[in-house]
Formats: structure tokens, sequence, C-alpha cells
């Protein structure tokens, strides 16, 4: 943000110095678990089959372009949030609103893509994993949680989102040590890293499809919704420090697990890390199960409630929480069908990018400095990109 206060809009605040490292850290809780989510489990082999050896520059890329949009999310809640609450800007108003549903609409698709991850890990260890079972073993369980929620509610679930991020940091940190021993064990065996190998794909196929690997680091936005447990400067750094630490992490997790890689033959899944991690031990496909399990299974209750708690505000509730959830559960149990677990990344990934694009508009209707006015043009013309031309691996 400008040092400068003239070019900011009235009432644009300070970030000020108020938070804590004991407020930060539960405030990160949320943007990580949406940010590990799903997205360790199915980077890989998504990257791979698209750039093979190169799969740690284009996460890098992905990482870096994730970064500037969470930068435009932290500035519409220092300066955005404020204009907003006075509702002095009609086309800021409109944008925001326009936004809230687009989201609704984001976090529907991510709870169709959580549990076609889940099914596919879960069918992986009994080798039932078809398009078929995995689409019904999705509807059966996004049926279950939407009845949950129609006849007792979902927030006593809630609390499974930080247990189930407790779970799956442990299971990364396990997976970043025993990939770098088969690294070390493999360099010192040849005295180079097996890589895998190029896929004869356009440069206009490559770009795309790493464009609809957005979803995989989606997350970091959530914090601009916590505004009544956590304030502003909490906000802001928890979201900054997210994404510091989940970006840092994927890029490490992408580099240590490429020299794996070559054992799939070039035959990338959904589940491929599964296959991936009994390379490096044996002892790790259950425990990754129960992990992609719990994960899934959380962040898919989270963005229910989420989706619906956004649905009852945008209608300024006039809709019933649970007709909330009704709408969401029908909706992704029909997107079940719709396709492979990629083509939902992907789609997942559109929604996402046009919800980003809209908080661009949002934040260049309230700002006055022109170079972050020409950033977030230039990253509006990278998320209407994805919009626009992002295609699924395979």
């Amino acid at each position: 943000m400008s040092a400068n206060r003239s070019s900011e809009p009235p009432g644009c605040k300070t970030e000020g110095a108020k938070a804590t490292l004991k407020n930060i850290i539960p405030a990160m809780s949320t943007p990580l678990a949406s940010i590990f989510g799903s997205g360790f489990l199915v980077i890989v082999p998504i990257l791979a089959s698209a750039v093979g050896p190169y799969a740690v520059l284009a996460m890098a890329v992905v990482a870096l372009v994730a970064f500037f949009v969470g930068k435009i999310v932290r500035h519409n809640i220092l300066c955005a949030e404020p204009v907003l609450a006075k509702g002095s800007q009609k086309f800021t108003l409109i944008t925001e609103r326009l936004s809230d549903f687009a989201l609704v609409a984001a976090y529907v698709v991510s709870v169709c893509l959580y549990i076609h991850i889940l099914s596919s890990f879960v069918l992986a260890s009994f080798e039932l994993d078809n398009a078929f079972n995995n689409s019904l073993m999705t509807t059966i369980i996004i049926g279950v949680i939407t009845i949950i929620g129609l006849f007792g509610g979902l927030k006593p679930l809630e609390h499974l989102e930080r247990w189930a991020l407790y779970v799956t940091l442990v299971i990364l940190v396990v997976l970043l040590i025993l990939f770098a021993v088969y690294d070390i064990k493999q360099f010192l065996a040849q005295g180079f890293f097996t890589l895998p190998e190029m896929p004869k794909r356009s440069t206009w196929e490559i770009i795309t499809i790493v464009a609809g690997t957005l979803i995989v680091v989606q997350g970091f936005e959530t914090t601009r919704y916590l505004g009544k447990s956590f304030d502003t400067a909490t906000r802001i750094r928890a979201s900054r420090w997210s994404q510091y630490l989940s970006l840092s992490i994927y890029v490490l997790f992408v580099a240590l697990a490429l020299p794996i890689v070559s054992v799939l033959n070039g035959i990338y899944a959904e589940n491929s890390l599964i296959t991936l991690a009994a390379t490096a031990s044996i002892l790790l496909p259950l425990p990754l199960i129960i992990a992609a399990s719990m994960s899934q299974f959380s962040a898919a209750v989270a963005d229910t409630l989420a989706a619906a708690a956004n649905m009852q505000e945008a209608t300024h509730q006039r809709l019933n929480t649970r007709w909330g959830y009704l709408m969401v559960g029908a909706s992704a149990m029909a997107l079940a069908w719709s396709g492979s677990t990629f083509e939902i990344i992907t789609l997942a990934s559109r929604a996402f990018a046009f919800y980003y694009l809209l908080q661009c508009l949002v934040a260049f209707s309230v700002c006055r400095n022109v170079r972050e006015r020409i950033l977030f043009v230039f990253i509006a013309l990278i998320l209407g990109f994805v919009l626009l031309f992002a295609v699924p691996a395979g």
C-alpha cells in the first residue's frame, strides 16, 4: 500500500500495528485450511502432465500470480471495506454484490471438487476408481452433508476444519521429508535426478492448462470475510503470512516430488500422489488417504457453510440458511456428473477467477494511486485469460 495518503480514497484506513502473533496464528487457520485443502493432492500430476520437467517453474509462476491476487484482496480489506460500509460509491457496492454471488457459485464448484477428490482417493485404495463410481460416491457424500445441514445444521462440523488442517500439515511434512530422502538416494546412486519427459504440447496448450490450476492456491480471500472475528491488521497479515507459508511449501513440494514422477510412466490421474507416496515409503499411502478424506470433507463443509451464509447475506436475510444448504448441495451433486476431477478443477479455477476479477474492479474503483491501478488492470487481464481460456489437464 502506498505511503502517500493523498492517493487513497476517503475512509481508507492504515493497516496499523495492532496485530499480534497471538491473533494472527488463529486467523491463519481458515485460509491455510482452504489453500492446502486439495491443492497438494493434485498439483504434481497436473503440472507434470502440462510441462514435465518445468513443473517447479510453472508452480512458481502460479504462486506469484496468486500472491498478487492476494494483494488485491488485502487492498480491499484496507480500502474497500470502509467505502462499502459508508455506501457512498454505487459502482463499488454493485460490483461487490456481484462478487458475492460469484463467490457463492465458486464455492458450489469447490464443494463438488473437494468431494470428487475425496472419492477418487478412497476408491483408489479399493481399486474401484472409475468415472461412474467417483460421481456416485461424490453425490452420496454431498447428499449426506446436505441432509445434515437441513435437519441439524452444519455448525457442529465446523471444528473439523482445524483438525483437518493439523493432519494435512503433518502429512505434508512427512511427505516432504520422505520425498527429500528418496531424491537424495536417487542422486547418490546415479549422479542426477530422473525428471519426467516434456509432453508433446503446444505453447498455447501449456499456458491454458497451467492457467487452470489457479484453484490450487485459492483460499487467501477467506480473511476478507472474517471481520467479525479479527481486526483489519490481523486479517491482512494473516492473509499475507498464509500465502508466504503455503506458496513456499507448494514450490518445495513440487520440486521434491518431481524426481519421483517418472514412476507414473506418463500416466497422470487425480490420485497419482498415492503412487508417488508409495514409491517413497510403503507406509505413506494409508495416512495420505486418511488425510485426504479429512481435509476434503472438512473443506466441503466449510465451503457449504460459507456459500449458504453468503447467499443469505446477498439476499438480505430473505433466504433461510437451510434452503441455502439445499441449493448448494443440489447444485454440487449435479456438477458431480459433469466431468472428471481435472475438468472440475478447471471449472473451479474459472469460477474463482471471475470472483477475483470482480474484486479487481472493486479495488480499482476505490484506489487513486496510478501505479496500483496499473497493477490491478494487469492482474485483471490475467484473471480474464483464466476465465476465458483455462482448460483441464489430460
